[in-house]
């Protein structure tokens, strides 16, 4: 199935689940309008599909104790696809890494980190990251406040650009 192929419905349960992930199927199929039982089986459709990957608490790093948060740039010294895959499989593998991105330009990779307290993030920093193979300069920016946090898609611009296209 194609994002295409999706209905209003299918939209409307995607758009609802993102924002609550935790609502019973029969609040769900309410408030898209439909009954329970065809409900779960768009639901399981769209997972079987791919278009939703997964149900998750969004949890608090800070009152958890993960007191820095920072970015880091990341060039390489070979972008051949094998050291890429095996930097991307290194970025999997260190915790304190929550998100690896690979960039097109001057920076190869951007990594969303968190840690306990400024000198955990040097010790991974100056034991693990920097001294990967394959990396050749480590640019650091401190996270001082996050004044937006939206995980998925703008439900309302799928909307309005599915509108265009009808």
């Amino acid at each position: 199935m194609s994002a295409s192929k999706l209905d209003p419905i299918d939209r409307m349960i995607l758009a609802e689940l993102q924002a609550d992930g935790r609502m019973t199927n029969v609040e769900l199929a309410r408030r898209v309008g439909i009954s329970a039982p065809p409900c779960l089986r768009r639901v399981r459709t769209l997972e079987e599909a791919g278009f939703i990957k997964g149900y998750h608490a969004d949890v608090n790093v800070r009152e958890l104790g993960f007191e820095v948060q920072v970015f880091a740039m990341v060039g390489l010294h070979s972008q051949a696809e094998a050291d890429l895959s095996a930097f991307e499989a290194r970025c999997r593998a260190w915790p304190l890494v929550r998100e690896c991105h690979m960039l097109n330009g001057e920076i190869d990779f951007i990594l969303k980190c968190v840690a306990p307290d400024l000198s955990g993030f040097q010790r991974f920093l100056t034991e693990q990251l920097l001294s990967a193979p394959n990396v050749a300069s480590v640019k650091t920016s401190l996270v001082i406040r996050c004044a937006k946090s939206e995980p998925g898609v703008p439900f309302d611009v799928l909307e309005a650009r599915q509108a265009q296209i009808s």
